[in-house]
């Protein structure tokens, strides 16, 4: 029954394979000896993917693909807005930080909302190697997946890019900002 909520219509899964080979074609630099039709065919063997892939574009990610991994076959699709996806912005790190939070909470945190999306954070290494492919961040910052040591100390990590350099900084984990939201990954 989930996977059946998890299916977008026909009309919608063509439109959104139309922005997608749109996107696709218009950034090379960002998945170079990788040919759209293939990607395509897995997209649409895996309509799952693609509604999670579709929850990405909805909340303002631009997703596009940004690697292949060898070993599974799998196509890597990030969110590739040029600012931290509009749609998830304003939000603290985990469900923990939510609920720790006494006053003024945020609608929902940035592990919620991928789990619920299906997408998982970026690492650091992700989005350092992400930052190879363009200028991202550069007035908006993401929550990055910390490591379990930040973390069980009350931290999160988030990332951005000033002056030609990418950052990564760390924040209370129940920190909120207009201008701070999260980017996802997945595999395709």
């Amino acid at each position: 029954m989930e996977n059946e909520k998890r299916k977008l219509s026909h009309e919608k899964s063509e439109e959104l394979l139309g922005i997608l080979k749109s996107r696709f074609e218009k950034n090379m630099n960002r998945h170079k000896a990788i040919e759209w039709t293939h990607v395509q065919a897995r997209l649409e063997l895996r309509s799952h993917k693609l509604w999670i892939v579709n929850e990405m574009e909805n909340t303002g990610g631009e997703p596009d693909v940004i690697g292949y991994d060898k070993t599974t076959g799998e196509y890597i699709f990030c969110d590739c807005s040029a600012e931290s996806p509009m749609g998830r912005r304003s939000i603290c790190y985990d469900r923990e930080a939510l609920e720790s939070r006494k006053e003024n909470k945020p609608r929902s945190s940035a592990a919620d909302m991928a789990e619920a999306m299906g997408i998982e954070l970026l690492t650091e290494e992700q989005y350092r190697a992400l930052q190879e492919l363009g200028h991202f961040d550069t007035k908006t910052s993401s929550w990055l997946k910390t490591p379990y040591n930040i973390r069980k100390l009350g931290g999160a990590i988030f990332g951005d890019c000033r002056y030609d350099t990418v950052f990564i900084y760390h924040n209370g984990a129940e920190s909120y900002y207009a201008s701070r939201g999260f980017r996802g990954i997945i595999k395709v």
